[in-house]
């Protein structure tokens, strides 16, 4: 480590206002204060200082998201097993299958380890094509403005791929990444200026502009799919919903509360898992990373709204029984509660605020879930939905405190 911190203090001149090297600086303090204790003070009156600065906070929401991406890497090699077993077919698509035979894996999906290396095969690139693409974006903004390159990335670049499915194009995965960095965020002024999260926005933009790849019955599943046989299913479970109704569905593909819970199901690479989001929500809740507000109100709001729907009997929408465990283990609405509502940019900012902010969006997913059943998943636009109005409720908040303040003070 002494090596490291001598080469890295001879480098720097090199960066620094006269260097050689001054216009590419932010690359050189990304690398300086993601590795080493930034050696900055403050030269004024004392402030209020603590251990956990941005980029530590982004690496313990990092560290949280680790669950769902080892958990997810392994489903999508596990339910590409699953699909070649049931269809009788011998390889995944494209150049997996030369890597896997190359490395004499085989196909198995009784082998953990052989599920995860071929789920990795499917998950890395994307996430390689993502890191490549916003960190371009966040590099050629940085230098541009002449400030350091921001943290917020080292989240984003982990949520983009985490929240698609294993087929997806590549070239999407960089248009829609960049976009999701430009528009999302750096044109509002960077990290911490956006009221929009910026993975959404990348998942929202393919999600619109490609929707032949981001949804739909063959999209889940990384193998073979013209040699299937007829009796094996791709779709999802809320896919599933859609077409036949909750109880139909359920009872006829054998999906259980726990199977849906665990995430041994088909659904984008990192949001199948409750279970592994639960890990994940304990971990930022604990380190005061995640508002545990938040994910509350996003609970309370999809359990009472959910209860209004089962008060409905409906002859054609199956969706109005689907009662609220259910949808909390359905989709991407773990992982959209816990990694996406909680995005301390784009949510609320006051207490109540944030309780109000959570409650709304897990309203608005049951209700678009169940109303409109064209769009089974609708955790995305509806946490995209209360970024836009968290500032609304936010000034609200503060503006119903000051009247309660000014009230107490003339009584």
């Amino acid at each position: 480590m002494k090596f490291l911190l001598d080469l890295n203090h001879r480098l720097k001149k090199d960066f620094e206002k006269g260097g050689r090297f001054e216009k590419l600086y932010p690359l050189f303090e990304a690398n300086d204060t993601f590795l080493f204790t930034p050696d900055s003070v403050t030269k004024t009156a004392s402030h209020v200082r603590d251990g956990l600065d941005l980029k530590r906070m982004m690496t313990m929401v990092v560290i949280a998201l680790i669950p769902c991406t080892v958990f997810g890497m392994w489903n999508v090699g596990y339910q590409a097993n699953l699909a070649i077993d049931a269809a009788k077919v011998d390889q995944l698509t494209g150049w997996q299958h030369a890597v896997i035979q190359a490395l004499g894996i085989g196909y198995n999906a009784g082998n953990p380890i052989a599920c995860f290396l071929q789920g990795a095969l499917f998950f890395l690139p994307v996430y390689i094509i993502t890191i490549v693409a916003g960190g371009f974006w966040e590099v050629v903004f940085a230098v541009v403005r002449k400030h350091e390159v921001n943290e917020g990335f080292l989240v984003t670049s982990l949520l983009i791929p985490l929240t698609l499915p294993p087929t997806i194009p590549l070239w999407q995965v960089a248009l829609g990444t960049s976009f999701g960095v430009v528009f999302g965020k750096e044109v509002f002024g960077g990290t911490g200026m956006n009221f929009l999260n910026p993975a959404l926005v990348a998942r929202a933009f393919m999600f619109f502009a490609y929707p032949g790849q981001i949804t739909g019955d063959q999209v889940w599943v990384a193998a073979d799919q013209a040699a299937r046989v007829d009796g094996y299913s791709g779709a999802t479970i809320l896919g599933l919903t859609r077409i036949e109704g909750f109880t139909h569905a359920t009872t006829e593909h054998a999906y259980t509360w726990w199977k849906a819970f665990t995430g041994v199901e088909l659904g984008s690479m990192g949001e199948t898992s409750a279970l592994m989001c639960l890990i994940g929500a304990v971990i930022l809740i604990v380190t005061g990373v995640g508002s545990w507000r938040t994910m509350l109100g996003v609970a309370v709001g999809t359990i009472i709204m959910s209860l209004l729907m089962n008060l409905v009997h409906s002859t054609t929408n199956g969706s109005f029984v689907i009662p609220f465990w259910w949808h909390m283990v359905m989709g991407g609405w773990a992982f959209g509660t816990v990694f996406m509502a909680t995005d301390p940019v784009s949510s609320a900012f006051t207490n109540l605020g944030k309780l109000i902010y959570g409650f709304m969006i897990g309203s608005f997913v049951v209700l678009v879930r169940v109303v409109n059943p064209a769009y089974p998943e609708a955790m995305m636009l509806s946490i995209l939905f209360m970024n836009m109005l968290a500032p609304l409720v936010d000034h609200y908040v503060v503006k119903a405190n000051i009247k309660k303040r000014l009230a107490r003070n003339a009584a």
